[in-house]
């Protein structure tokens, strides 16, 4: 990061002789001041945000790919373990390659819509909503002029498969979610344009169609949904999670509120003519993600994703959640599918106030049996259960909260060279960046660090997409542009030497050979902390490299700023001179340097400043700079020149010399 340069404060004040690049205004400067500082003051915590950011620039030609025209929608796929990516967009299908030390490529596969009857309507065109592997080869599913229709892709040649309601919407602005299992289809998309309004969860394909019954749900936008394979086949359940308009209307509750459903994955539905076609094994719960400390709620789920156990135990699975409030201020909440499975086995039922029947609502039957009525009609009359799923751990906090807007998440769990497990999150900003935060520890003793900002894209766009690959440690996200891979151990953007990469607190990354370098890029065993508090300390040398001195000459009575750039936003920076603080930035402030502003030169301010950095107990000098006056100036000028001629001349008598003697 190149620092802007100091320089004069106004072109009225006397005339300096600069050593370095040229001036800017003070006015402007010292305007600015005071509203950052203000703007700083006004945020939450600082350190809940990235400790630095970084433009991931990428390889030329290997790691960003543009579509070459505009695409609104996009959905993306890929399968872990390839180079290549599948992209759908508008009356398109991308396939995007990057092979390792190659240049990325595209292929293009047109499938466009029948506009026959949407002539003059919008949404005329096919935008592709689904991509999903299938035997036969990569379905593709698109509103198709909203005639919802799907492809088969196979070896570039593109299959039509007719019309194929609940696999795409009418619009793709439409909320939708679609589930695969084996021949299983699980759909939340309607069938009916105009028709059936109510949002259902529905299985589309399978043994039979089921759908959720309409009262159970308020406007549900659904966010994801997933199969779990439990101790017994009969008793395998599809969560789904989502949020819905709160049913309680009071002025001070909030608008959403958040759930998770479930339902059996064998129901065959009811006994009755009224239940005969709809789920009978639906409930729901409410998800809580809010911080008593602070009394901040969260209710608007964003994104979940799945983290499952590594030793297969699907009690342990970890569901992270991302929430945010009307002040779009986000949490990370984390869950276990143990908790969930136990609350909704175990609770009663808000509102009812009788015995349950047995068998209990949303318990699961062996051998396909049907769902006797009476469970079914207390269920469909009371959906939710009075127990609310909690966060993990003693305190039932979220992991974290943040100013942030966060939109999307995905996390991997990886190991440090030293056998340390840690959970790196991944999240999207409406800022079109990418936050990349760190959990080490057990939950009940962890460490969350906020490590880094990375801007994935050549130019700014919301993140439309994104898929982690854990095998390949890529992550692939797509905006309106473009498609970036961006690696998970981004270890070359941390400067300031051994110092500054275990500062990092960056798991991918180690200091080795004077390098901060990938641990699976290295043959050998890196250097890192084991003290999440003070790494540097691990360090060979214990102090950071000084910084180098920069000199300047100055005119009496003129004004001046001196810049330090922000490299950390987690440090407090300040500007010394000699041993007094003229200047302190603190962490969250909102200007990228920390600027000390001299209003009027004395001869008290000329000498050394220096700008240092103070993170807890790491402490490193980030500018040094020399003001000389200059009269002092040009006597130093003249005595180097005269130095320079000395040497010369004495350089063109010494050959001379040499001969004379040697003649002698």
């Amino acid at each position: 990061m190149t620092p802007p340069p100091p320089g004069r404060a106004a072109p009225s004040a006397p005339r300096t002789r600069v050593l370095s690049p040229p001036a800017r205004s003070g006015l402007l400067l010292r305007l600015l001041l005071p509203l950052w500082a203000a703007a700083a003051s006004a945020q939450g915590h600082p350190r809940s945000g990235p400790r630095i950011s970084a433009v991931w620039k990428g390889r030329a030609g290997q790691d960003r790919v543009e579509f070459g025209q505009t695409e609104p929608h996009t959905v993306l796929f890929h399968e872990p373990g390839s180079s290549s990516v599948w992209v759908g967009g508008r009356g398109k299908v991308y396939l995007f390659d990057f092979p390792k030390g190659k240049n990325a490529s595209v292929q293009m596969v047109n499938i466009g819509s029948t506009k026959g009857s949407c002539l003059d309507r919008q949404d005329c065109d096919n935008y592709i909503t689904l991509l999903e592997r299938r035997s036969e080869g990569l379905l593709v599913c698109g509103t198709n002029a909203r005639r919802p229709s799907c492809w088969n892709l196979v070896n570039g040649t593109v299959v039509p498969l007719g019309e194929m309601r609940g696999y795409a919407p009418f619009s793709p602005d439409e909320n939708s979610l679609v589930l695969f299992e084996g021949d299983e289809v699980y759909s939340t998309i309607r069938k009916q344009e105009y028709n059936g309004k109510i949002p259902r969860f529905r299985r589309i394909r399978g043994e039979s169609e089921l759908y959720t019954s309409d009262t159970v749900m308020q406007n549900p936008q659904f966010i994801k949904a997933t199969i779990v394979h439990q101790d017994q086949a009969y008793d395998d359940k599809i969560y789904y999670f989502f949020r819905e308009d709160n049913p309680d209307k009071n002025p001070e509750a909030p608008l959403n509120v958040s759930r998770v459903a479930q339902l059996c994955r064998g129901d065959q539905g009811g006994e009755s003519s009224l239940s005969v076609s709809k789920w009978n094994t639906f409930l729901k719960a409410m998800l809580v993600c809010s911080d008593a400390a602070t009394n901040k709620n969260f209710n608007r789920l964003q994104d979940v994703f799945l983290l499952p156990d590594p030793s297969g135990q699907w009690r342990d699975t970890r569901v992270y959640g991302v929430f945010s409030n009307p002040w779009n201020y986000s949490a990370v909440c984390v869950y276990s599918l143990g908790d969930i499975d136990k609350v909704f086995r175990t609770s009663s039922l808000k509102g009812y106030h009788m015995g349950l029947p047995n068998p209990r609502p949303g318990k699961c039957l062996p051998d396909q049996q049907p769902i006797p009525t009476e469970t079914f009609q207390v269920a469909d009359s009371h959906p939710e259960v009075a127990q609310r799923v909690e966060p993990m751990g003693p305190l039932k906090t979220p992991l974290f909260h943040s100013k942030y807007h966060y939109q999307k998440v995905a996390v991997h769990r990886m190991q440090a060279s030293h056998g340390e497990t840690f959970h790196v999150l991944y999240l999207t900003t409406d800022r079109g960046t990418i936050h990349k935060v760190v959990e080490s520890g057990e939950r009940e003793h962890n460490l969350v660090f906020n490590i880094m900002e990375i801007q994935p894209f050549r130019r700014a766009a919301a993140i439309q997409a994104m898929s982690l690959d854990a095998d390949r440690r890529k992550l692939y996200v797509s905006s309106q542009w473009e498609v970036s891979q961006v690696p998970l151990d981004l270890c070359e953007v941390y400067g300031g030497g051994c110092h500054g990469c275990l500062m990092s607190r960056d798991p991918y990354c180690g200091w080795d050979q004077d390098h901060c370098v990938s641990i699976y890029s290295s043959q050998r065993s890196v250097l890192q902390s084991m003290n999440p508090m003070e790494p540097h300390k691990e360090c060979p040398n214990p102090k950071p490299d000084e910084a180098p001195l920069q000199k300047v000459s100055l005119a009496r009575n003129s004004r001046y700023y001196l810049s330090c750039p922000m490299e950390s936003r987690h440090a407090t920076y300040s500007w010394r001179h000699e041993e007094n603080v003229e200047q302190s930035c603190e962490p969250g402030h909102q200007s990228p340097n920390c600027i000390l502003f001299i209003e009027n030169l004395t001869a008290r301010q000329y000498g050394h400043y220096r700008c240092e950095a103070q993170e807890g107990s790491y402490l490193r000098e980030a500018q040094h700079w020399e003001l000389l006056p200059e009269d002092r100036a040009l006597a130093e000028q003249l005595m180097g020149r005269a130095r320079a001629l000395a040497a010369s001349i004495w350089l063109g008598i010494l050959p001379t010399l040499v001969l004379s003697l040697l003649v002698h």
